[in-house]
């Protein structure tokens, strides 16, 4: 809390505060059926008070409290509240009622119980104050810390996803493939979106499932001849929105890992739903090859960066499920768009 306190910012919030409590405080302080309306001394009787409160609020809590020197804060909160009695005592009401009160000085019992609920209300508050102050900061900070690995993991799936393309282009290329512009053209669209249309934390859902066209298009090359890829979307709701990027990885999985472990009779389906109450079901599932790379499905940066991303940005608001059997890899993804 003492960085928040030691800031040197005092915000005109905190000014408009301070002043509206200090007339609230003010008007139950000098409040008194018996005498109606509001005399000139009351002011002054209650600045006695204030300027207290201010002194508590703005040295001790700051340079004490917060600091966790809880003996000092005690023996200048008392020292001021001693102050402030002395003052009304031998000052204000030896002015003003010099042939009563200010005739005899007080019992220090009574004193205290006279001046210690009005200090303890003005520090209590600005103690609140302070609290509320630093909780707002503390969730930036979250939010900042939350919203910088966010950028950090998707950073990482651009050079994940080149990598990978750049190996078939090459394939492709030392081949002298008549497909390899058409390649090139579907790898340029693919990264113009990664690089300039999905900086925003969330992007319209008919935008991404544009975009996990043109990946499987371009994917496709890899298992050229070799098996057969469906990619079934119904009909899509067009007011919701999702975070980018999160479906394109099990998407490069499923290519990456039925290339790589399958030389013929590859099958790759995706299945993309959407209801009407704005719920999301993605499902992939693909074949391979047991003998070859079943130890390593569950791992890898693009799995491990899409389970933490889901964590981040749909806390409580994801299903993922993963398994393998009998030769066929399968995801599957509930996610609910409705916050979004």
């Amino acid at each position: 809390m003492k960085d928040v306190i030691n800031s040197n910012k005092f915000s005109s919030k905190e000014l408009v505060f301070i002043l509206c409590l200090n007339v609230v405080v003010f008007i139950f302080y000098a409040f008194d059926k018996r005498i109606p309306g509001l005399e000139a001394h009351q002011i002054l009787f209650y600045l006695n008070f204030a300027i207290a409160g201010l002194i508590i609020n703005y040295v001790c809590l700051p340079n004490f409290l917060y600091k966790r020197k809880y003996i000092l804060f005690a023996i200048s909160t008392g020292l001021i509240a001693v102050a402030v009695i002395l003052v009304e005592e031998l000052i204000l009401e030896k002015i003003f009622y010099p042939d009563t009160r200010g005739r005899r000085f007080s019992n220090i019992f009574y004193n205290l119980l006279n001046t210690l609920p009005t200090l303890t209300i003005l520090v209590g508050f600005k103690f609140a104050w302070d609290a509320l102050t630093q909780q707002r900061e503390v969730q930036k900070l979250k939010n900042s810390v939350k919203e910088s690995e966010l950028q950090f993991l998707k950073s990482q799936i651009n050079p994940h996803f080149l990598f990978n393309n750049i190996n078939n282009l090459y394939a492709h290329a030392i081949e002298q493939s008549p497909k390899t512009p058409e390649i090139i053209l579907e790898l340029s669209t693919v990264l113009r979106y990664m690089l300039y249309e999905c900086k925003a934390k969330f992007v319209p859902l008919g935008k991404e499932i544009e975009q996990l066209k043109n990946y499987i298009n371009l994917s496709k090359f890899q298992v050229e001849g070799r098996g057969t890829v469906n990619f079934n979307v119904e009909e899509i709701p067009s007011n919701y929105k999702i975070a980018p990027l999160i479906l394109t990885v099990f998407i490069e999985n499923a290519f990456k890992h039925s290339a790589s472990s399958q030389t013929k009779s590859i099958s790759i389906t995706i299945n993309l739903k959407v209801t009407d109450e704005g719920y999301l079901t993605f499902e992939c599932s693909n074949t391979y090859s047991e003998a070859s790379n079943v130890d390593n499905l569950p791992h890898g940066i693009g799995l491990k960066n899409v389970k933490k991303r889901l964590e981040l940005i749909y806390p409580n608001k994801h299903q993922l499920d993963i398994k393998s059997d009998n030769s066929i890899y399968e995801v599957k993804l509930e996610i609910n768009l409705n916050e979004n």
